[in-house]
This record gives structure tokens, sequence and C-alpha cells, in this order.
């Protein structure tokens, strides 16, 4: 897995956390953080995508000795991912569910 992604990882797991916290000790009325948080996660879902896609290009570009090595470092980075878009779902149909109270 490249540098790049594994940064991008961490970095949607770490917005994902950071979200939650935030709803826990947010300053603003729920209706308002589950508004935004709702906005936010949105957007994470979307650069994950991108970064699936990005990690499914990259696996037709393997021809070396290591191929089949780097496909499953590719396709371990691409279960976390989805595995990381599922519970952003959950989290985006938690709150929207929320919006409605």
């Amino acid at each position: 897995m490249s540098k790049k992604t594994s940064n991008i990882l961490f970095f949607v797991s770490g917005a994902a956390v950071g979200a939650v916290a935030g709803i826990l000790f947010a300053p603003e009325k729920g209706r308002e953080t589950r508004s935004w948080l709702s906005y936010r996660l949105e957007k994470y879902r979307d650069t994950l995508s991108d970064l699936l896609e990005e990690l499914v290009e990259d696996r037709n570009l393997v021809t070396t000795s290591a191929k089949s090595e780097g496909q499953r470092v590719i396709q371990d980075a691409k279960d976390k991912a989805e595995k990381l878009l599922g519970d952003v779902d959950s989290l985006i149909n938690e709150i929207n569910s929320r919006k409605e109270i």
C-alpha cells in the first residue's frame, strides 16, 4: 500500500472518530451539529470512494514479480476502505434519522 493511500485511510478513519466525538462534545444545537456532521461525512464518503477507484486502477498497473503481494495489499486496503464506507454510511443514516426528530 502506498504512503499516500495509508495517509488517506488514516485521515478518513480519524475524521470519522473525530466526527463522533464532535457530536458528544458539540456546543451547537443538536440539529445544527447533525446537519454539519452529515455534510462532512458525505464529503469523506466521496473521498473514500475516489480512493477505492484509484486503488482498483492502480492494481492493474502492478506487473512485477511482487504482483501477488501487491494485489494482496491492495485488496486489504480496499476491504478496509469499504468497511470505513459502511461505517460512514451508518453514521449518516443515524444522523439523518435524528434530524427528523
